[in-house]
């Protein structure tokens, strides 16, 4: 592990520990300065850092591996997200103002489209790395995650693809859909669907089938 990814591991104790203090100063002055920070430290300060970060280091499709010399920009991203993974209270509260976690998403570098339905169930492991069209609508529990780790040649292996979810689909609660998985625009999951790795899912396709065999096979492996 680099020192800049030992560095960024401390990344959620740092915002957690600013917001406390800037909620401490707030009611202790009673000021509106301290409950601004507050807000700024934990929905502002990630995604400013995450967009300088992806700036400097931005995140390449494919297989790499998270243990040696290199350091992995996907493990910045993660540790700069992983509040919100480890308190999914944070965005439930931004989905129950309509349109608003869309622009959160469009923040981290993701590409929403319009009238999108999101419930507070959600759950996304990589912010940036999603293509939604317009009118999508998500079932309760649905977990979107843009990538796969898994142990490999005495390493760990990490494969990163973005999800694209085509416009007027509808994704039935509970369904789980995996790095560089394409649903097409018009689709219908039901509920508890399992979409692969790279997988492609139509209007009439099979969700048990795998439609691109030879990329599953290089993460397989």
């Amino acid at each position: 592990m680099t020192l800049l990814s030992k560095f960024l591991s401390f990344f959620p104790a740092l915002t957690l520990g600013l917001t406390g203090l800037s909620l401490l100063y707030g009611f202790w002055h009673h000021s509106l300065v301290g409950l601004s920070l507050s807000i700024f430290f934990l929905y502002g300060l990630p995604v400013w850092v995450h967009q300088i970060h992806n700036r400097l280091y931005p995140l390449n499709n494919g297989i790499s591996y998270l243990q040696g010399d290199n350091y992995s920009p996907w493990w910045g991203s993660h540790q700069l997200q992983v509040i919100y993974i480890a308190f999914p209270a944070l965005e439930t509260l931004l989905r129950l103002i309509p349109g608003l976690f869309s622009v959160w998403l469009r923040l981290w570098g993701a590409q929403i489209g319009k009238g999108v339905y999101w419930t507070p169930g959600l759950e996304i492991a990589d912010r940036g790395l999603l293509t939604i069209g317009d009118g999508v609508v998500f079932g309760h529990q649905v977990g979107l995650y843009s990538h796969i780790i898994k142990p490999r040649r005495d390493n760990l292996m990490l494969y990163l693809k973005p999800i694209t979810i085509g416009d007027s689909s509808f994704i039935g609660a509970g369904s789980y859909i995996g790095a560089g998985a394409t649903i097409t625009a018009g689709s219908f999951l039901a509920a508890g669907s399992e979409i692969y790795p790279n997988e492609t899912i139509g209007e009439t396709t099979n969700i048990n089938e795998t439609a691109n065999q030879e990329a599953n096979h290089a993460v397989a492996d």
